[in-house]
This record gives C-alpha cells, structure tokens and sequence, in this order.
C-alpha cells in the first residue's frame, strides 16, 4: 500500500516536470534538426509561468472548468495506471479527459476552434480502436487487466505483442500531436487551423492544456514501458531505453512529415491497426 502511494504522488508531483523536461528536448532536438540553435530546455517551463502570468481574459467562462476537468481526469487516469490498478479502466478515464477537451473547444464561437474540435472528435476515431485493443491483448497474454499482474510476467510481452506495440507507437503520433497528424491543433500560427482547438484558449487555460499534455505524454511513455517491464530488475533500465528511443522517433517523424488530410489519417491508422494489432489478436488467440 506504501508504494502505490509513493508511486501516485511521484506521478502527481513530478510527471509536470518530467512531461516539460521531455519537450525541452523536443523542442531543441528539433531546432537541430533544422539546422537552428533551439531554445533552452527550460523554456517550456518559463512559457508556462509566463501564461499563469498574463491578464486572465474569458471567452467563455466554462472553458476554465472543462480545462481543469481535463486535466483532474488526466491525473486520475496516471495515478491509476502508476498505482496498477485495471488497465482498461485507465484507458476509459483517459478517453473521458478528452471528451472534456473537445467540449471546451467546441463551446467557443471561433470557427477555428469549432473547426479543430471536430477534427478532434476523429483523431479519437483513429486511435481508440488501437488504444482499446492493447488493453485486450495484454489481458489475452496475461489473463488480467491489472497493471501490477502485467509487470509481473517472466519476460516482456513484447514478444507476445509486437503488432499491439507498433499500433499503439504508431498512434502515439496522434495523441502527442506530432506531425503528419497534428490535424486538430497545428504547430504553429501560420498553419490552416491557426490553432486549432487552442484557438481561444488564453494564459491560465492554455497553461492547464500545456501541463495535462506534459501528464499525459508521461502515461503514455508508461504503457510504452508496459511491453518491456517483467520480473527482472534490468528491464526497467531497458523501459527507459525504449521510450527514449520511441520519444526521439516521434520528433524525427515529426520533423520529417507534412500534415495530412485526416480522412487519410483515419483510413492509415485503422489499416495499420488492422494489420498488426488486429492480426497479433487472432494469433494470440489460436495459440491460447
């Protein structure tokens, strides 16, 4: 019991921190990339503070509380996962925060906003077919939705599972909103959504969808670490080496790929959960 609370509040406490450490180094591995120097790693942290900082104007007074349910689910859904408790419970509180941010996006009177929220509404299509189906097959591989059955197994389940861990990397791309399927929220100002679904969402707001990112992209390195942590101590340091690499595959992906349509998107992200997670299923299931 003391260690799951350890866990929770290390999460609670530090995913903030290690989510914008993380997307410092995006930030500047992408500067590199192009050939810039990059701001600090900091930076996301000093672009926060600043927000929190700025005069508080409201578009519309509900977006703060859809904003701050956003971001309590996104806590819920991590301190469930990191205390490990059932899986699959964690991947629907995860897909409620979401719900809670397409609200707060679609109550505004900007067309932008209006525009990217719907776009929301099918990057969800895309990747919960995917998202649900990792949970299935853990369950098939390990007879149990419990994150602290599944860490517990002689070996990584990777090995049972290397379709469900490409469809579920592959849809990372979508859910850290990474290029080519930042389709929602674009990057930057000039794009064709402007903003997107952050269009009207100013300082304090946008400091709270900045932070439930950060949370969010470290639960999200935890499934990662799902398929590779087993009873051996050294597949913890292997974890750490795989979402490393899998994290600097998303900003080359990234860094690499134009926006696509997302009627193209929805139709590869199916097809491609189709054919590994979708085939991995059947197999796992006649060998059962």
């Amino acid at each position: 019991m003391g260690t799951k609370i350890i866990l929770v509040l290390c999460y609670i406490l530090l995913a903030p921190f290690l989510g914008g450490i993380l997307e410092g180094f995006d930030r500047k591995i992408s500067a590199r990339m192009q050939g810039r120097v990059g701001p600090p790693i900091r930076q996301p942290f000093f672009d926060v503070i600043k927000l929190f900082k700025k005069q508080y104007i409201v578009v519309v007074h509900s977006v703060h509380f859809l904003l701050l349910s956003y971001l309590a689910f996104m806590i819920l859904t991590g301190a469930m996962f990191f205390a490990g408790a059932d899986l699959m419970l964690c991947f629907f509180i995860l897909s409620t925060a979401a719900t809670f941010l397409y609200f707060a996006a679609v109550i505004t009177n900007s067309p932008y906003s209006t525009i990217g929220s719907q776009r929301e509404l099918v990057q969800m299509m895309a990747y919960e077919p995917a998202v649900l189906l990792t949970a299935v097959g853990f369950y098939i591989s390990t007879g149990s939705f419990n994150v602290r059955t599944i860490i517990q197994q002689d070996y990584s389940l990777i090995m049972k599972m290397p379709g469900f861990f490409i469809a579920f990397v592959f849809i990372m791309t979508i859910k850290m909103r990474k290029s080519p399927f930042d389709t929602a929220a674009s990057h930057h100002p000039h794009q064709e959504l402007v903003k997107g679904i952050t269009t009207d969402m100013g300082s304090k707001n946008l400091a709270l969808f900045s932070i439930t990112e950060w949370y969010e992209n470290v639960f999200l390195m935890g499934v990662v670490a799902l398929f590779i942590v087993n009873k051996n101590p050294w597949s913890y340091l292997a974890a750490v080496l795989v979402i490393l690499a899998i994290y600097f595959l998303e900003i080359l992906i990234d860094n690499t790929s134009a926006r696509m349509k997302y009627e193209l998107m929805l139709k590869m992200t199916w097809i491609v959960t189709l054919l590994t997670a979708g085939v991995n299923l059947l197999i796992l299931m006649l060998i059962a």
